[in-house]
């Protein structure tokens, strides 16, 4: 079993889900979540997300440069990860998105290890 400080490093963490199957790169535009790797172009709103899990993350050198990586399933069983700043220079574009999927009760699944 890993130690938890090199389970929690963004690398490991994004190996760990990408051999779960959360090989999609997501970003949020215009309030909508989009698909950087999927051919069909299509976005989701918040009411077609579901919050698998969360990992933050704090800088080495600076606790302010904090990071956020989200695991994300789609109502249509697309599944990856987005990551945004968290704190000082969180990006509002996604942190609105995810209140919205948060306020629609859709958060969390925890139904991953």
């Amino acid at each position: 079993m890993q130690d938890k400080e090199e389970e929690r490093s963004l690398i490991n963490v994004e190996k760990k889900l990408s051999s779960d199957g959360f090989t999609e790169d997501f970003t949020v535009r215009e309030g909508r979540l989009c698909s950087f790797n999927s051919e069909n172009k299509k976005t989701y709103g918040p009411e077609d997300v579901t919050i698998v899990d969360f990992y933050r993350f704090e800088g080495e050198s600076d606790p302010d440069d904090m990071s956020i990586l989200y695991a994300l399933e789609t109502n249509d069983g697309l599944k990856g990860t987005i990551s945004s700043a968290f704190g000082t220079y969180a990006d509002s574009d996604s942190l609105e998105f995810f209140k919205q999927v948060e306020d629609l009760g859709k958060n969390l699944k925890k139904a991953h290890k």
